[in-house]
This record gives C-alpha cells, sequence and structure tokens, in this order.
C-alpha cells in the first residue's frame, strides 16, 4: 500500500482505532489514508483535525460538492493519484455526476460546472500554482459570483492542506483502495 508499513488496527491509541471503525462502518471499508497517516499518532490527530475542520464545516457558501471539486481539481495539478481518485469518489456522490470528477481532474475549464464553480476553481488553481501572484482582482472574480473574502479563505486552505496531503501521498507511495474506483459510478453493493 505503501513505501512505509502500516500499524495494526488493533494496536492504534483508542482514539484513532474508534474513528477509523467509524469510518469503515460508514464506507464499508478502510481508506488508506487512514492506517497509514496512523503510523504517527500526534501527526494523526492533527491532520485529520485540520481536514474535519475545513471539509465538514457548515459556515460560508461552499457545499461538501464545492470542497471536494477543490481537492480533486487540485490534486490533479499536484499529480496526487490517491487524492485524485478518493476525492474524485467523494464528488461525484455529492454533486451526484458520475463524470464530473474525471472532467476536472483532467481539464476543470471543460468539465460540466457552473460558471460559479469554474471561478472557484480559476481561484483555487492560482492558490495551487501561483500563490505569490493572488491580487485584489481574483477576489473580485469570486465576489462576482456571491463568494466572499471567508469563502475565498476556505478555498485557498482547502487547496493549502491538500496540498501537504499530495505530497505526503505520493511521496509514500499511497495507493487508492480499489472501491474508490466505481463509488459514484455504479450502485453500492449491500
Amino acid at each position: 500500500m505503501t513505501r512505509y508499513p502500516t500499524p495494526n488496527l488493533n494496536d492504534l491509541p483508542d482514539d484513532i482505532k474508534a474513528r477509523v471503525l467509524e469510518v469503515q462502518e460508514k464506507a464499508g471499508f478502510v481508506p488508506n489514508v487512514f492506517v497509514a497517516f496512523a503510523r504517527r499518532p500526534a501527526e494523526w490527530r492533527a491532520f485529520f483535525a485540520y481536514h474535519d475542520a475545513l471539509m465538514l464545516k457548515e459556515e460560508g457558501s461552499l457545499t461538501k460538492g464545492d470542497r471536494e471539486m477543490i481537492v480533486t481539481t487540485t490534486s490533479a495539478a499536484n499529480s496526487c493519484l490517491y487524492c485524485v481518485v478518493a476525492h474524485g469518489a467523494i464528488l461525484r456522490i455529492y454533486e451526484k455526476k458520475p463524470l464530473v470528477a474525471d472532467q476536472v481532474a483532467v481539464n476543470y475549464r471543460k468539465a460540466d460546472i457552473t460558471p460559479r464553480q469554474r471561478a472557484m476553481l480559476d481561484f483555487a488553481m492560482k492558490v495551487c500554482q501561483q500563490s505569490h501572484l493572488i491580487e485584489d482582482a481574483d477576489f473580485a472574480a469570486l465576489h462576482a459570483h456571491g463568494f466572499d473574502d471567508e469563502d475565498a479563505w476556505d478555498i485557498a486552505a482547502i487547496t493549502a492542506f491538500f496540498g501537504l496531503s499530495n505530497r505526503m501521498a505520493s511521496f509514500s507511495g499511497m495507493q487508492p483502495n480499489p472501491e474508490f474506483y466505481v463509488m459514484g459510478r455504479v450502485a453500492r453493493q449491500k
């Protein structure tokens, strides 16, 4: 699965083991990132605390689908197989569109998305590839689509956080679980 050995589920600290089992119950499998990062419990806790703060928050105008679209698009720019496949699966489910993840991963400018989502991804990609060039005009482009400065922060924070995640997954050789490849494309087996 990765270059580094993954710990046994039964050897994990209780809080991490409980979260992994909760995810397994909901998804039907344990995403590899949960066990790969668990080899360092303090880092696992910090990583997932920030992940949850960004991806599960209710405030702001970003939907869960928007958040996953940012992750999928910027992870593709960062050549992260794990995150494109895993978050692309979640994106397909949230958006109820089986083609959207492939489209935004290959070329979001040609994807079947709204002008609002395009503006969001334009901003995310600039943060991903040229954050030092962000200027007032970039914020104005977001404002024209109903985003405010707090939404811009969220877009940038998601992009930056997954830049870290992309690099950790790629350097360590983390592979996507096979289950992710079919999620949101075919009906879930019960």
